[in-house]
């Protein structure tokens, strides 16, 4: 844990390069101590596993053998929560920020990134905020605004139109529907008409690619 002011580190990198890299770029500053280190992702859980005191924050790359970085940011969140962690990767795309962050990382900085603004993310982490490298900062927005078009694309369709379209999208036939969700297939067929016009959709292949695009069902 973290005493008088001390950050005690484990670096988790398949890249022994790497780590020494970092350790390097460490070495000069008394409040940040490496305290270990690990070449995959079961090790370094494993070494928390063994003595989870011992740490207050985890520095792991995302691609890596046995344990991937998000899998053990997961892990690590779920059985050490005093534990913070900075995700250091290579990867600026929009699938590997996502899993950052749906593994509540917090914080995300590039490989390419200078020394000034490793202290800088590690010093903001532990001091219990958090930190996303500026080039990655408009993928966080874009995904933002993305999830707020959703919401309010989805939000002019009625809980039980929601409920057909993800019949619709599981190719259930009006009549199975109607049977499903105990309603007549009268009723069914009102709805169907109600989802091509709010939609914006003429057939239920129109429909099928907006409850996929959406992410109904």
């Amino acid at each position: 844990m973290e005493e008088s002011g001390k950050t005690h580190i484990l670096i988790a990198d398949d890249h022994q390069m790497v780590i020494d890299g970092i350790k390097s770029m460490l070495s000069d500053r008394e409040e940040l101590i490496v305290v270990a280190e690990a070449t995959n992702g079961q090790m370094a859980l494993d070494i928390l596993a063994a003595d989870p005191d011992r740490f207050n924050l985890l520095l792991t790359d995302i691609s890596m053998p046995l344990l991937s970085g998000t899998d053990l940011c997961k892990k690590v969140k779920m059985q050490f929560p005093h534990v913070q962690v900075l995700v250091l990767s290579m990867y600026n795309n929009v699938p590997a920020v996502k899993e950052a962050i749906a593994a509540e990382a917090d914080g995300y900085i590039l490989k390419n990134s200078g020394k000034k603004e490793l202290l800088h993310a590690l010093h903001r982490i532990s001091n219990g905020g958090t930190y996303y490298s500026q080039d990655i900062l408009p993928i966080i927005y874009g995904q933002y605004q993305k999830q707020k078009e959703q919401d309010e694309e989805l939000s002019q369709l009625s809980l039980r139109e929601k409920e057909i379209l993800a019949l619709i999208l599981k190719e259930f036939t009006s009549e199975e529907i109607a049977e499903k969700l105990f309603i007549s297939k009268k009723t069914v067929d009102n709805h169907r008409q109600n989802l091509f016009v709010k939609c914006n959709c003429r057939s239920t292949v129109g429909l099928v690619k907006y409850a996929i695009k959406y992410g109904i069902g």
